[in-house]
Order: C-alpha cells, then structure tokens, then sequence
C-alpha cells in the first residue's frame, strides 16, 4: 500500500469514512441528462451534434405535445443548454457501440502509398545519372470514352539521354506495369534508377511500390493535376506514340500484338537514329522567354557521352548500331503502321487483309525520292472520307412562306434579296430578324441558279428540235416509196 506501519494502524483501526467527492466542478449533465439525450437522438434518427443541437427544442415539445416524452424542469433546461461538441462527447461511446458492425470508408492502400512516395516537380531533376525515367499512360480510345475496352500504350522517357520505351497494354491494370518495368529494365542499356509517376492507382498500388523498394528504385510522384511535372514524358507521348500510332481506337488482344510490333521495331528507330533536342538554359526578359538548347543528339549518343555507362555496354551499342539499318526499320515501321491503321476501327483485323505483302526495300528506296508528292505516308494518320453535309440541322425559317417569296421573285425578278427580307419581317415580326438575311440571300441565289439552268436547257432543248426538223424536211425520199419527184430549173 505504500502506508507507513503506524499510519496503516490508524487507518485501520478508525470509524469507515464516507467518500470524498472529487475536486473540481460539479458534473452538470448527469446520466439522467444523458438517458434523455440518447432517447432524443435515436428519434432524430442519429444526426450528428450540430443538427441535433438545432432539433432539440423542436423535438422535446413534439414528443412532449404527443405524450411520447415526460421531462424533468432540470433536464429540459439542461437539453436546452447543452453544446454540440458535449452531444458528441455524451454520445462518444453510444455511437461507436451502434455502429460497430459497419465498415468506415478509408482512404484505402492508393492513398497510404501516395503519402509514402515522395512528389518531384519539373525543376527537381537537376541534371540527373541516366536511369531516371518518367513514365505515363497514352489512350487510345479513338477520341471519345465509350468504356474503358481499349489499348493502352506505357511510355517510359530517360531524363538524361532521352531513351524512350514504349509498351502496349490491353488495358491498364498495375500487373502489366510491373511486367513492363521488369522487361524495360533488362532491356536498358544502363540500370534502371528511379521512376517517377502521376498519381494513377496502377502506379500507386502495393506491387509497383515493394518491387521499387527491394530493387532500390527510387519511386516519386508527380503533383495532382500537374501534367508540367512530367514534361519529358508528356513530350514523348506526342512526338513518338502520337506519331506513329495517330488517334484511332485500338482493342483487343490482337490489336495489342500489332502495336506492340510496331513498337518493338520503332524503339530501333527512335533511340539510334532520331535526334532530339535537350534544353540548356531558359532566360525571361520580361514577358519575352529566351531557350537555349544543345546540339540535336540521338538517345544513342548521349549514353555513349555518359561517364556513368561501362566502356562494355559502350562497345556493344556501337556494334548494335553498326548492323541496323534505317531504311530497313523504316520499312518495317510503315508496314506495321499499315497492320495497326487496319485494326484501330474495330480492333479486330478484316476479313480480307488489305497489307501489301512485304515491299522490297530497292522499291521502298525508289518510292522516297516521290513519296512527298502522296502527302501523308504514315497509314495511322490517312483521313477518312468525309460524308457531305446534305442534311439540315435546325428548322428552315421560310418553308411556309417559300411558295409566297417564289411569286414574288416570279413577278419582280430584279428584287433584291434584303427587300424580300424587309416585306417578310413587316409580314411576321415575330418569326423573321435580322440574323436572318444571310440565309435568305443563299435561298435567292440558288433559286436563280436553277432558273437560269432550266431556262438555257429550254432554249437548247428548242433549238435541237427545230435543227431536227430542219433536217428531215431537207432529207431525200426513199426509191422504195414511189412518190415521184420534181425538180425546178
């Protein structure tokens, strides 16, 4: 107990003494208060403090008027005094016990994630090793979002060098992403560092996060609704996926393998022979802004000029890049633009395939020189025909009074079209205005158009008729007939 001997005698040997209130204020709201204000919550169907603060008056002489409730004058003054934060505290417990057997809605494992990952912006990168990679999603869902049954295309751009991968997905999902890091970091020529990411959840999901971890790949995020975070990336998605795939809708696993074709043989093209430029240095000058940027490379040269690749990886690019040849992956490229164009209507390939067979690379040599004469080569970005608008799309203002402005024009053909409008607008103001002149003139035009077409065919038509019957009063009669003939000298 703590007692000294001689005080746990005097404690023990004493009259029992009666328990000694706490110090302090004296409760206000007793559990008679509180039986009330549970009874009155469950009537007010479980509102929160603030509402039912506001109710309690309201309430307590509703039921009181209909003999469902009988108050104390103490308790009623209490329950009319009470505060809405001592309602929730009353009720702390009450509340947890009735809605124990409901789930509450958390942010769930995306947002614990995205608390976990760090954000980079745009002007974080600071001239990083190459292996940092900006990664995002391209659709292509042809323009308008029916569902979501379409290819997905996963871009992935190295800061440093510019190396861009791209990967087709039929759908997104964050098992395909982690396919596709782990394949994309076999493939690189350098190890792969750091990826950084929008806040998608097949980013930010529990896979993508411990595989990050484990490897030791820095993983970060970008800003909500700041596309400028990933400006490398959003690049590319223009000047390579858009390029070479166009704006068609793709679906199916079929369509998938097609650009995923193209792709493997584009990501030859693209990373040894296609410079690009890279930003130097930016100036503003009022509202004027100065770039300055490097001498265009290729992604191939940048890693080759990188201390940071081993002289191995080095020598083995150079002898990548010594057997391929860009004529030949063009070619390829075009073919395989041809095979994706064939499916981004359905998704699926026709019943009669319309892809040439394999095109010689001579003639494919030969067709350069002229191709530009064609226009656009690339068959993802062909326009398709466009239907003509013959069809009205809103109500004709004059198809009651059209027979009334014929007689008109009939009758005064040198009438101008304004003079028609003013006689229609003092014949029914509320249905005719100025906006419609315009119209009105093209009506006039047209049926003079037609009126002078049918007259010139008349006077031609008549023409050819008389020319007829000149012609047979000049022709000779037949021998067979018998009519005698006579001639004048």
């Amino acid at each position: 107990t703590g007692y000294h001997r001689k005080h746990a005698i005097r404690v023990l040997c004493r009259e029992p003494q009666p328990p000694r209130s706490k110090p302090g204020p004296q409760r206000r709201y007793d559990d008679e208060v509180r039986a009330a204000l549970i009874t009155l919550w469950e009537a007010a169907d479980r509102i929160c403090g603030k509402r039912l603060k506001a109710l309690i008056p309201t309430l307590i002489d509703s039921m009181t008027r209909h003999g469902h409730l009988t108050l104390p004058r103490r308790v009623r003054q209490r329950l009319n005094q009470i505060s809405a934060a001592t309602i929730d505290r009353l009720l702390r417990d009450v509340r947890e016990q009735a809605f124990s057997g409901q789930r509450r809605r958390s942010g769930g494992v995306g947002n614990a994630i995205r608390r976990a990952v760090p954000i980079r912006t745009f002007c974080d990168w600071n001239d990083p090793l190459p292996g940092y990679f900006e990664v995002d999603f391209v659709e292509h869902c042809g323009g308008t979002k029916i569902d979501g049954d379409f290819v997905h295309s996963f871009v992935m751009t190295d800061i440093a060098t510019g190396w861009t991968e791209c990967l087709a997905m039929p759908y997104r999902s964050g098992a395909f992403v982690l396919e596709h890091i782990e394949s994309v970091s076999r493939a690189l020529p350098f190890p792969l560092r750091g990826l950084d990411c929008d806040n998608d959840t097949a980013f930010m999901n529990e896979a993508v996060f411990d595989f990050c971890k484990a490897t030791g790949i820095e993983l970060t995020r970008s800003r909500a609704y700041k596309k400028n975070d990933q400006a490398w990336v959003e690049q590319k998605n223009g000047s390579v996926v858009r390029r070479l795939v166009g704006y068609g809708r793709l679906r199916g696993l079929e369509a998938t393998q097609t650009l995923a074709a193209l792709y493997e043989v584009s990501r030859l093209y693209i990373n040894f022979f296609q410079p690009s430029f890279k930003l130097k240095s930016k100036t503003r000058h009022g509202a004027k802004v100065t770039k300055r940027y490097e001498a265009p490379l290729t992604p191939l040269e940048r890693v080759l000029r990188s201390a940071s690749v081993p002289e191995s990886t080095k020598r083995r690019l150079r002898t990548r890049f010594r057997a391929l040849d860009p004529l030949d992956l063009l070619r390829r490229m075009r073919e395989a633009q041809q095979r994706v164009a064939e499916r981004s209507a359905s998704g699926v390939a026709p019943k009669e395939a319309t892809t040439p067979d394999q095109i010689p690379l001579a003639d494919f040599l030969a067709s350069l020189g002229t191709a530009w004469q064609a226009g656009e080569v690339r068959p993802t970005h062909h326009r398709k025909a466009r239907v003509p608008h013959d069809w009205r799309t809103r109500e004709d203002p004059f198809e009651h009074t059209w027979p009334k402005i014929q007689q008109w024009l009939e009758t005064e053909p040198g009438i101008t079209a304004q003079k028609l409008h003013e006689r229609l607008t003092a014949m029914a103001p509320a249905m005719y205005s100025s906006a419609q002149l315009r119209t009105l003139q093209r009506r006039v035009k047209a049926w003079r158009s037609n009126r002078a077409r049918e007259l010139v065919t008349r006077i031609l038509g008549d023409g050819d008729a008389m020319e007829a019957g000149a012609a047979t009063q000049r022709q000779p009669p037949s021998q067979n007939d018998g009519t005698v003939t006579t001639t004048r000298e």
